[in-house]
């Protein structure tokens, strides 16, 4: 049981340690940052998925090109006057720090115009429980005497508490998990330990 409990901290912390960091992603695959890519932009970020934290580098030749960071009616526009940033260092590289979408077009003339721009959505942390449940089989208490199964507490070091029931002495109890992967980046996206 020992073996089992240190084997899911285990696992909780490796995700909260990787929504920590996030993930580096270079911009268009192995072609970079250039006017006519082997996938279009916008299908390659549709095959990824982008959280808080990650990064994505742009890669092209200093001096060449540069990445404007612009609004969405920029974007659709490839109006380079109205930019909220400029990316132009050897190999940019932008953090997404909140969720939603991403405009991203080049800062050479007549280059977004023929398609060198990207969209890039910032999927939002999502707060659904969807739990981990758990089944006791307890047996008929004796007449005279009504037992109550007692509790397990799980702390987090957010504050938040997690009661599970115990099984009772002489019952034979399992657990059964039910979207694990989704209880762990639940915790993991919360930044949530759950001390045992």
């Amino acid at each position: 049981m020992k073996l089992i409990t240190s084997i899911h901290l285990l696992v909780i912390l490796a995700g909260f340690i990787g929504s920590c960091y996030g993930y580096t992603f270079y911009a268009g695959g192995k072609d970079g940052w250039v006017l006519d890519p082997h996938e279009n932009y916008n299908h390659w970020a549709e095959r990824n998925r982008f959280q808080v934290n990650d990064t994505i580098v742009f890669k092209y030749k200093k001096g060449l090109d540069s990445v404007l960071v612009v609004n969405e009616e920029a974007y659709n526009t490839c109006n380079k006057t109205n930019h909220l940033e400029t990316l132009n260092d050897d190999q940019p590289v932008f953090k997404f720090k909140r969720s939603g979408p991403f405009f991203f077009i080049s800062g050479h003339d007549g280059n977004c115009e023929k398609g060198q721009k990207l969209i890039i959505v910032v999927m939002a942390i999502t707060h659904h429980t969807h739990g981990v449940k758990f089944t006791t089989a307890t047996p008929a208490p004796a007449p005279a005497l009504e037992v109550q199964a007692p509790s397990v507490t799980i702390q987090t070091t957010g504050g938040m508490r997690i009661y599970a029931p115990a099984p009772a002495p002489a019952a034979t109890s399992s657990v059964t998990s039910v979207g694990y992967g989704s209880f762990v980046g639940l915790i993991s996206g919360l930044g949530l330990i759950l001390v045992f």
